[in-house]
C-alpha cells in the first residue's frame, strides 16, 4: 500500500509500505479521510522522531474483523482515536486522562497518512467511533480536533457572560469560536496576523477581529468596552502569541495555553501581578473518551460549520503540498488527505 513517510515539512515521500496483518483482537480500516494537524507540521515537535507516518484524525470503512472483535463489522463507517486512556490510573481516575500513560504509547498503525491502519485491541475496545449517516468521511475528521477544544474551553471553565480572545485562528482557533458560540457565549474575540483567516474568523462567528499586529490589549479594549479579555486561548504557537496573552487577559480570568511554544522558548509570568489579580493560567492537551463522544454529538447535531472549514482535499500523492499548505498557513484552513482517492 502507499503511505506518505514525514522528513519535514519540506520532505514528504510516497512510499510503498506493507499492508498490515490483523490479529483475532483488532480491525483492519480502509482511510478514507485524514485531516493534516496543526501539530504535523510542528518541525520542534515532529523532526526528532522523522522518518515517520503521521495522520491522527482518521475516518474510514473497516475492511477486516478479527475473530474476537465484537460490535464491529466489516463496512461499518468509522472514526478511530489514536490514542486511548488506560481508564483505571490514577491520573485516568482524576479526570487527567490526556495524561495516562497508556494514552501516550497506544497509537494505530503506521498512520492516518496511509491507505490502511491496524487499530490494536485497546483501540478497538475504547477507540472506535462509529460514523452518523449524515456525517461524511471528511467532516468526520474534525472529531478528534474539536474533542480537544471541547477539552480546553471545559478546563478552562468557559462560561456564557465570558468575554472570550481567542489568540489565532487556524483550525482550533474557529473551532473555539464556533463552539464558543454554539454555547451561548456572548462575546468572542479572535486576534491574528493573517487577514485572510481574521475574515474566516468573522465567517464562523467571531464578534471583533484585531490584527495582532496592533496594540492587541488597546484594541482589545476599543471592542470590549475598557476591559481586557475573562478567558484568553492561546492557539498559536508563535511566542509572540504566548507574550500578548499576558497583556490580555483581565483580573480574575483565565489563560489557557492551547498551543505552545517551542520548549526553548521561556515566558516570563508576572507572577506578581498574577498573584494580586488571582489570574489563572491553564495548559490542557489532547481530548478523552468523554471528549470524543461529545465532539461527535455536537458534529452529529449538524450546528458546527466544518464542512466549509475545509479548503483542501488531496489525494495521498498530494500530500507534500497538503504540509506545504499547511505550514505556510496562508489562504487555506482546513487540509484533508484522502490515501484511498486518486
Amino acid at each position: 500500500m502507499l503511505a506518505a513517510v514525514y522528513y519535514n515539512n519540506k520532505d514528504v515521500r510516497i512510499q510503498e509500505v506493507p499492508k498490515p496483518d490483523i490479529g483475532d483482537d483488532e480491525i483492519l480500516v480502509k482511510v478514507m479521510a485524514s485531516g493534516i494537524c496543526g501539530s504535523d507540521v510542528t518541525e520542534w515537535y515532529r523532526v526528532p522522531k522523522a522518518p515517520k507516518i503521521l495522520g491522527h484524525e482518521a475516518t474510514g470503512v473497516i475492511e477486516e474483523v478479527g475473530d474476537k472483535v465484537a460490535g464491529l463489522k466489516v463496512g461499518d463507517r468509522v472514526f478511530v482515536s489514536h490514542h486511548v486512556p488506560c481508564n483505571k490510573c490514577r491520573y485516568c481516575l482524576r479526570g487527567n486522562h490526556t495524561a495516562c500513560e497508556t494514552l501516550h504509547t497506544t497509537n494505530y498503525y503506521p498512520g492516518g497518512f496511509a491507505q490502511y491502519i491496524r487499530v490494536p485491541r485497546i483501540n478497538v475496545e475504547s477507540g472506535v467511533y462509529k460514523l452518523p449517516a449524515g456525517l461524511s468521511f471528511a467532516e468526520g475528521t474534525f472529531i478528534e480536533p474539536l474533542a480537544c477544544v471541547v477539552r480546553g474551553q471545559r478546563l478552562t471553565g468557559v462560561q456564557k457572560d465570558d468575554v472570550l480572545l481567542v489568540i489565532g485562528s487556524g483550525v482550533s482557533g474557529i473551532l473555539h469560536v464556533q463552539l464558543a458560540k454554539r454555547n451561548g457565549v456572548r462575546r468572542v474575540v479572535v486576534a491574528d496576523i493573517n487577514r485572510y483567516r481574521l475574515e474566516l474568523a468573522k465567517k464562523f462567528g467571531a464578534d471583533f477581529t484585531i490584527d495582532a499586529k496592533e496594540n492587541l490589549p488597546e484594541k482589545l479594549k476599543e471592542v470590549n468596552v475598557g476591559r481586557l479579555a475573562d478567558k484568553v486561548l492561546v492557539c498559536s504557537g508563535a511566542t509572540q502569541a504566548a507574550l500578548a496573552a499576558l497583556d490580555c487577559v483581565d483580573k480574575g480570568g483565565t489563560i489557557l495555553f492551547f498551543a505552545v511554544p517551542e520548549p526553548s522558548v521561556k515566558v516570563p509570568l508576572p507572577i506578581n501581578q498574577f498573584w494580586r489579580n488571582e489570574i489563572t493560567v491553564k495548559t490542557s492537551y489532547g481530548a478523552a473518551p468523554n471528549e470524543l463522544e461529545e465532539s461527535l454529538g455536537i458534529l452529529a447535531e449538524g450546528k458546527l460549520n466544518v464542512k466549509d472549514m475545509i479548503t483542501h482535499k488531496l489525494s495521498l500523492r498530494q500530500a507534500a503540498k497538503g504540509f506545504r499548505l499547511m505550514a505556510e498557513a496562508g489562504e487555506s484552513l482546513k487540509v484533508i488527505l484522502e490515501p484511498n482517492k486518486d
